[in-house]
This record gives structure tokens, C-alpha cells and sequence, in this order.
């Protein structure tokens, strides 16, 4: 199972909000920070962006992009590739997980989430 959990204060907001956008709901379901979210819908725009073309592009700086791009491949919404370079060396080029397979994801990480409620709900009062 990808590591996510749905923040419970994050998923309060979303449900008083009447028309949440893919931001927000990222941010809900995989407890990161709206930056994140952020990064993921640029590199759904600039797929195989490096950090620095996600920095420029973000306006961000590089060390917190970097940052950002290892929580969304922590929460599988990201993969990173190394190419080498014509004059030596090596840069990391990230992609998004798809928009179809993070929906998914999307999916099982509230079904998870769901399924640990409905079964805390179950346990009240057993224990007296």
C-alpha cells in the first residue's frame, strides 16, 4: 500500500468546500501540503521537467522542489529517471504517476481510510 493517509482537518475543508479542485483533494487524500499538490499538476503540464526546469517553473526554490518531488514519489504519485548527459554526468528527469492511475490511488487510499473507520466504529463498546 502506497504510505498515505488522508489528514482529517484537511478533509473537513474539503467537504465545506462545494467545488474542490485536484489541489485540494491531492492535498486531503495524500496529507501533503498544497505546494506539493502544486508540483504534481506541473508535472502533469511538463512531464520529464528536472528540478530545476520544476524550479523556474514554480518560481520556487530548487532545495524545496527537490523536497516536494520526494513526498510525491513517497506517496506514488511520481517516478524519477536518471539520463545521462552528452558531456558526462547525469540529471533526474520526474514524471507524474498518471492522472488515471493517481485517481485510482486516489480511490484505494479512501477506501483504506474508510474500511480503519468503519472498524474503530465497530470496536466501540466491545471493550467495556
Amino acid at each position: 500500500m502506497v504510505d498515505a493517509e488522508p489528514s482529517p482537518a484537511k478533509f473537513r475543508e474539503l467537504m465545506l468546500d462545494e467545488e474542490p479542485d485536484l489541489r485540494e483533494v491531492l492535498a486531503c487524500v495524500f496529507n501533503i501540503q498544497r505546494h506539493e499538490a502544486k508540483t504534481y499538476e506541473t508535472l502533469l503540464e511538463f512531464p520529464g521537467s528536472t528540478v530545476e526546469e520544476l524550479a523556474a517553473e514554480l518560481d520556487r526554490d530548487r532545495s524545496n522542489v527537490n523536497r516536494s518531488l520526494s513526498t510525491l514519489r513517497e506517496k506514488g504519485l511520481a517516478t524519477r529517471e536518471r539520463r545521462l548527459l552528452d558531456g558526462g554526468g547525469h540529471v533526474y528527469q520526474y514524471s507524474p504517476t498518471p492522472l488515471p492511475e493517481a485517481r485510482e490511488l486516489m480511490h484505494e487510499t479512501l477506501d483504506a481510510w474508510a474500511e480503519y473507520v468503519h472498524n474503530r466504529i465497530d470496536e466501540f463498546g466491545e471493550r467495556e
